[in-house]
């Protein structure tokens, strides 16, 4: 049975979703190649406090990593994950433990029984889509040189 993400896509979703400024980014690596690192400095750059969540890693970004969500001192608005699909249900189960308010699954992180745990606790999910890309979509350069951000549109309804 097939995942519809069409909800988990929506651009008000996704919009409170953004308005999170504490975000903590499990599976950030130090590696600058990799898709985690560059958003993570992204994000950094547009002033949300970035929690690094690594256990391999003791700082990340000159900012204290964590091995885990709970280790966290004072919690996060909102996850943002960069691992495989597999560990997103206990991602999900911690992160409302932690009381965050969203929790925003990477391209290809797609876990239907995480997105069952985060909604039946009240967690805002955003699934499939990258929170930099949505980022410069709604409030950056994307938005700004014409980019589609499905806000408003000129299109007329077919009934």
């Amino acid at each position: 049975m097939s995942l519809d993400l069409g909800p988990y896509q929506d651009p008000l979703r996704i919009r409170s979703a953004l308005a999170c400024r504490r975000i903590a980014v499990v599976g950030l690596s130090p590696n600058v190649l990799r898709a985690s690192h560059f958003v993570g400095y992204y994000l950094i750059r547009h002033g949300f406090d970035v929690v690094p969540v690594n256990p391999r890693e003791r700082e990340i970004f000159g900012r204290t990593s964590y091995p885990d969500l709970k280790s966290i001192p004072g919690g996060v608005d909102l996850v943002d994950v960069f691992r495989e699909p597999a560990a997103v249900p206990a991602i999900a189960t911690e992160a409302a433990t932690i009381g965050a308010k969203a929790l925003w699954l990477q391209y290809d992180v797609i876990s239907k029984e995480g997105i069952n745990i985060a909604e039946s606790t009240g967690i805002n999910v955003v699934v499939d889509r990258c929170i930099k890309v949505e980022h410069a979509r709604f409030f950056g350069r994307m938005h700004v040189l014409g980019f589609n951000t499905e806000v408003i549109s000129a299109k007329r309804k077919i009934s």
